[in-house]
């Protein structure tokens, strides 16, 4: 209906009356509302219909987006994205397995003699004084746009040292007009393995890699007071560019886990350009810094950073060619997974996360299609997942509805209860203690914890290792005979009498401390606040199966860590995520010279044991292989026995997809994933049609309504106007 028409049929003499003027006026405000009843409610411009984007939130800016300094989940969500470095894992074979990424093959390795002689690949251990990793770089990468790099017709950088008239005008990075890039050369992995080293930065695995990187700590000292402008300069002695396309990281000893940490952000590179282009104090005071905006060559650009709404990612329009695998596990291909086999990455063209503080709109958001995935909190638990009288998740009907996919994965991470191996009372190496630690690890149920407060999203561990890491045995062969027995193909905790019995021969009968003549006193450190009273209760609740009091000593986070560090706690809860599909990285958590509080190490309890560190020495550097697993299981049976550890459980990740969302193969070690990730925008348009189609006719029900309420009234206005006339 056009407004000349709506016009004519107003001012028409046969529709003088007013009551059928308000109708007309209604019908027509509804029909002009009901000419798109499609999406109403989309919370993105007109301008994203049809295009490439990918919906994802955030509740908190990251803080750190420089790769020597990030070292978080939240973090990695964007830096992998945006940087390479030499090696990645393969995105769709599982056990992980590391393949090239800026590197134009895997790193090759010479062991070296203290003189720096060359020794064959056969060499004992105890010959190899170093190891050399010669690593090629792929030519032709080119950085992403950026003003650090742009020049006048003289070579000279415009913006390296910008004046008090331009730095007036610039209030983002998009305020410089010029974005110029470069080619990567090998200069600038030298250039960050040296800015992990300067202390300025304070990288969190300075004083790892000091262990490690020969002449690392001697660059640290030398640097210490250079501007950063001048790390350039400054040689590093162990790592060292042999050209354009080319250099070597000389390792202390043999370390073949040295290859992961390639893998990481950490040794990606970085351009000294961006550096002395953010070196400008004046820069730092409008935000304009790494943090907030990355140089890298990878398939997407950080083009917004705004805290207060959005961040947004952008396809790299430098990006070099780089494929969707080819072959993956048995069963990827069925699952859709190669699909895209061979064509050119990144598939999505843009990436959106807007603030989300709250996790309400976001699953309401998700359900009606507007954001492409969700995790799943424990108020929208029971609303998507059910579980089977097996046990197995499965989705609910809703979703089932919606065709939304849910992926369950087992994280390489373990959630433990330690014992501070120090401690008089449940420390050191004796029966007593040995026997006292077993009957806590058999009666802290947590097959139940994960049922109370985990949504069943979890594993029972049965030991160090998580699923997915080499050394980690399944079935029968993997659990721990100190707590579980094997029934009906599965392992059954041990009933709590056989704790109780454990308890009395550690001379607690019944719980009773001999010496006191009452219930055995222990302290639970943590930081959990009283909000968790539920929790704190379960776990006194566990220690009472014993007769033992059970104290819980809530602190911060400041003084826990405090506590922690002069070994002042007694049992504590701790965590562990891996940084690489590595034995190693998990069992160095109880290497005796790792102790926290002897050497500032990860062995939280402080736990050592002469065969375990001697098995844990020959072990660490072998290659995977019959040989390095037999060494595991010992070194599994020794803590199962002396348990330091209550080994606690595996969370397990549950998230949600719409159907439009592929190539989805969950891992949390793979950080740069987004770019094999593929939308089907046609399958979300018209889905979300179908979910957010508006319903008027309540409106025309208020609207009729409101007509009928109208007309009385309007009768005896007119009534009471002929009145007053007459």
């Amino acid at each position: 209906m056009t407004y000349r028409v709506f016009a004519s049929l107003i001012m028409s003499s046969h529709l003088s009356n007013p009551v059928f003027r308000i109708f007309i006026i209604a019908w027509f405000a509804f029909f002009q509302t009901g000419c798109d009843i499609s999406q109403l409610n989309n919370p993105y411009p007109a301008a994203d219909q049809g295009k490439t984007v990918l919906y994802s939130s955030f509740a908190e800016r990251p803080k750190h987006l420089d790769p020597a300094i990030s070292y978080s989940n939240d973090e990695y969500g964007f830096i992998g994205q945006i940087y390479e470095p030499p090696l990645q894992y393969h995105y769709l074979k599982r056990p992980y397995q590391i393949q090239a990424l800026s590197a134009a093959k895997l790193p090759e390795v010479r062991y070296l003699d203290k003189d720096l002689r060359p020794l064959p690949d056969s060499a004992p251990e105890q010959q190899i004084a170093f190891s050399e990793y010669l690593i090629t770089i792929q030519p032709g990468i080119r950085y992403q746009p950026h003003p650090a790099f742009s020049k006048n017709q003289n070579g000279d950088f415009l913006y390296h040292a910008l004046n008090a008239g331009q730095l007036s005008t610039i209030n983002t990075l998009a305020d410089l007009e010029i974005q110029d890039s470069r080619e990567l050369h090998a200069e600038d992995f030298v250039y960050q393995i040296k800015r992990l080293a300067y202390p300025k930065i304070q990288s969190p695995i300075a004083e790892l890699m000091a262990g490690y990187i020969d002449g690392f700590a001697e660059f640290a000292k030398a640097s210490a007071n250079l501007p950063i402008v001048d790390l350039k300069n400054q040689p590093l002695g162990g790592v060292t560019t042999l050209g354009d396309y080319q250099y070597s990281i000389r390792i202390k000893g043999k370390y073949p886990q040295f290859q992961f940490w390639l893998a990481m952000p950490f040794f990606a590179p970085m351009p000294w350009e961006a550096d002395a282009f953010y070196a400008q104090p004046e820069l730092k005071s409008k935000n304009i810094s790494l943090d907030w905006y990355p140089v890298g060559t990878g398939p997407y650009v950080l083009t917004e950073n705004n805290p207060n709404r959005r961040m947004v990612l952008a396809k790299n329009p430098n990006f070099h060619v780089e494929l969707y695998p080819s072959e993956g596990d048995p069963g990827d291909r069925e699952a859709g997974l190669l699909a895209d086999a061979g064509k050119q990455l990144p598939f999505v063209d843009s990436v959106v996360y807007t603030l989300e503080k709250e996790n309400i709109p976001y699953w309401a958001k998700f359900l009606q299609g507007y954001y492409d995935a969700s995790g799943i909190t424990s108020d929208s638990f029971d609303q998507a997942v059910q579980f089977s009288g097996n046990g197995d998740p499965q989705l609910t009907q809703m979703m089932l509805d919606k065709q939304i996919q849910l992926q369950s994965s087992v994280s390489t991470s373990v959630f433990y209860m330690g014992f501070n191996m120090l401690d008089g009372v449940l420390g050191g190496d004796s029966d007593r203690a040995r026997k006292l630690r077993q009957a806590i690890s058999i009666a802290v149920d947590y097959e139940e914890f994960i049922a109370i407060f985990a949504n069943g999203r979890g594993l029972a561990q049965q030991g160090v290792l998580p699923p997915g890491i080499f050394g980690y045995q399944d079935g029968k062969a993997g659990i721990n005979p100190v707590v579980y027995e094997w029934h009906n193909n599965k392992p059954q905790r041990k009933p709590i009498t056989a704790a109780k019995q454990l308890l009395a021969e550690a001379g607690y009968p019944n719980g009773i401390d001999p010496k006191t003549g009452e219930a055995l006193l222990l302290n639970f450190d943590t930081t959990i606040g009283s909000d968790d009273r539920a929790l704190m209760n379960w776990y006194r609740k566990q220690f009472e199966k014993l007769g033992i009091q059970l104290v819980i000593r809530g602190t911060d986070y400041n003084r826990f860590q405090e506590k922690m560090r002069t070994g002042a706690a007694q049992i504590f809860v701790w965590g562990w995520n891996a940084d690489y599909p590595d034995p190693e990285n998990f069992f160095f958590l109880l290497y005796g010279p790792n102790s926290k509080l002897a050497h500032g190490g990860e062995n939280a309890g402080n736990y050592q044991n002469p065969e375990f560190d001697r098995l844990f020495e020959t072990m660490r550097n072998m290659a995977n292989g019959p040989e390095r697993q037999q060494i595991v299981d010992k070194m599994q049976s020794i803590v199962r026995n002396d348990a330091p550890w209550l080994f606690g459980y595996c969370p397990k990740d549950f998230a949600l997809y719409h159907s439009w969302y592929k190539n989805l193969k969950p891992s949390r070690l793979v950080n740069n994933r987004l770019k094999y990730i593929r939308i089907d925008t046609q399958d979300r348009e018209i889905k979300r049609e179908q979910w957010n189609k508006a319903e008027f006719w309540p409106l025309l029900l208020v609207f009729i309504a409101f007509i009928a309420a109208v007309i009385p009234a309007v009768r005896a206005y007119r009534r009471h106007l002929q009145e007053t006339q007459l």
